[in-house]
């Protein structure tokens, strides 16, 4: 069995004050569909919610749980745009395409509030998101970026905080500066998925949990999509499975790469502590290529996030590494304890742009989030039932950008990227 078939949720503080316990079935049998998504993340349920609201049958073939995978796992920040430079869109489209795509950017934050209040998914939604500047460059870049939105795409949203401002997000004395988002912010990431699943059942959509895919068959137009004890036969097949893709689509799977993240949360620090921590209750990240993030927790604890790997080995002692490192920020927490440390894997593309296309006129993959997930998943999901549904405009618009496999192969692309890895965290370090 593969390692992420029939598995349950990690231990982590999302799981433990998960709100609903609904279990889904693991299919059993041949069952037909207008279509058949693989992976029951935020990707494969906003894909399903936004195709059955459009009037196709839809089923969700997911290999353990709702949620089990980064949907379930990552830090829980909801930002705004797209991991990468939004230059990295500017090499392959012209201006008013990029001003589309800036706008979609915004979107994506839309998307996850207008569904929140639609469906009364109690996910802990706050506002407010702060990028924290380590160095005097970083104080320059996160001033001309604000400058550029207002001049390039006219987004008067952003702040820049200075110094002696910064109290007010976070108390510390490690940042020189920061740029404050009001309509970026935080959630609770697996009870936003299985709010998400929820409203997709509603629908009409039918999920399958542990029901690990084991083969895609073209057969008479369509497809078969093959598990263990089961099928289902569609006109259109979504691939949402990111870095799970693995043998199902190869070509596809070889452009983005696995990356280790981490997180733990601390005890209840009590609403007074807490709200002296981080007063804005804003989330927060740091300006640096090897980053650290964190935010509150709606029960006073702190969510620190960060040690990210490319060698996809985890951290030894994990909760303490991580509480060290929280520490350099905020000493003032030493004799705080550890209550959950846990990690998983989020996909990167080499350029950090998503990487959205086709593998076949009627099989559509999304993947390459690059620690934007939170929210471009769901952008993601509904470009894909605009393309099934015959308007693809939008969806092809990501289809321009180029995407190269990641070097070295199977064997060899974890070796380098970690020499990566370790090149930019001495860049961190040096200044």
């Amino acid at each position: 069995m593969l390692p992420f078939c029939n598995q349950p949720h990690a231990a982590s503080y999302y799981a433990a004050t998960v709100n609903d316990t609904t279990r889904y079935p693991s299919l059993e049998g041949s069952i037909d569909a207008d279509v058949c998504v693989i992976g029951a993340g935020l990707t494969g349920v906003s894909a399903a919610l936004n195709l059955a609201e459009r009037g196709y049958s839809v089923a969700v073939l997911e290999a353990s749980k709702v949620g089990w995978a980064a949907s379930g796992r990552n830090g829980g920040q909801m930002i705004g745009g797209f991991a990468c430079d939004i230059d990295t869109f500017a090499q392959y489209m012209n201006e008013g395409e990029v001003r589309q795509i800036w706008d979609m950017g915004l979107e994506t934050l839309a998307i996850v509030k207008e569904r929140v209040a639609k469906h009364n998914i109690d996910c802990a939604l706050m506002p407010g998101y702060l990028t924290a500047a380590n160095k005097p460059r970083d104080v320059l870049a996160l001033q001309h970026w604000r400058d550029e939105a207002a001049r390039r795409f006219g987004y008067e949203g952003f702040r820049y905080v200075e110094a002696s401002e910064m109290g007010t997000y976070v108390q510390s004395s490690r940042y020189l500066g920061g740029l404050f988002d009001p309509d970026s912010g935080h959630l609770h990431p697996l009870n936003y998925t299985l709010g998400l699943a929820r409203a997709a059942a509603q629908n009409g959509v039918r999920l399958f949990e542990d029901s690990c895919v084991t083969r895609l068959v073209n057969a008479n137009g369509g497809h078969v999509v093959e598990t263990a004890r089961g099928s289902v036969r569609a006109k259109f097949v979504v691939l949402a499975c990111n870095t799970y893709l693995g043998a199902l689509a190869p070509d596809v799977a070889r452009k983005i790469m696995p990356v280790g993240t981490y997180v733990i949360a601390t005890e209840p620090l009590g609403d007074a502590r807490a709200q002296a921590l981080m007063p804005a209750q804003a989330a927060v990240c740091d300006s640096r290529f090897v980053l650290d993030y964190f935010r509150p927790a709606p029960d006073t604890r702190l969510l620190w996030g960060g040690k990210v790997s490319y060698s996809t080995l985890a951290p030894r002692n994990l909760g303490e590494a991580m509480r060290r490192d929280m520490l350099k920020t905020f000493p003032q927490l030493a004799n705080v304890k550890i209550d959950y440390a846990w990690g998983g894997f989020v996909d990167i593309t080499m350029n950090r742009a998503p990487h959205f296309g086709r593998i076949a006129p009627t099989v559509y993959f999304a993947q390459g989030f690059s620690g934007h997930g939170v929210n471009t998943t769901g952008l993601a999901g509904k470009l894909i039932a605009e393309a099934i549904h015959g308007q693809a405009s939008r969806f092809d618009l990501f289809g321009k950008i180029r995407h190269r496999d990641f070097p070295g192969g199977s064997a060899l692309r974890t070796p380098a990227l970690v020499l990566a890895m370790a090149w930019y965290r001495m860049k961190d370090w040096l200044g």
